[in-house]
């Protein structure tokens, strides 16, 4: 929510989705917190992550800052499916790692 005039808030209805970079035949994306009426590849808020499905290894094609993430869902943001997936898969091993790279 942001304020407009006094007394008034104005809904802003923010997605957390992919928006896909690279080329033809080799995708990548960047995991974005971007306003709901934007096109896919438009003009992002923040950008959170990355995932790479090109990457053989299965647990090193998905990175995102998890302290960004959860704010953005505790404002409000909405997860797109597959966003979603990732953050329920991956949020509690990133923390992990956030955490222990902030004890050292």
């Amino acid at each position: 929510m942001v304020s407009g005039s006094p007394g008034r808030m104005i809904a802003v209805a923010v997605r957390l989705r992919m928006k896909q970079m690279g080329r033809k035949h080799r995708a990548f994306f960047r995991i974005v917190a971007i306003d709901s009426k934007q096109p896919r590849d438009g003009r992002v808020l923040e950008e959170l992550g990355t995932y790479d499905p090109a990457i053989k290894e299965k647990e090193k094609r998905v990175s995102f800052d998890p302290v960004r993430v959860k704010y953005w869902l505790s404002v409000g943001a909405q997860p797109s499916e597959h966003v979603a997936a990732f953050i329920k898969r991956y949020m509690e091993e990133f923390e992990k790692a956030a955490a222990a790279a902030q004890t050292v």
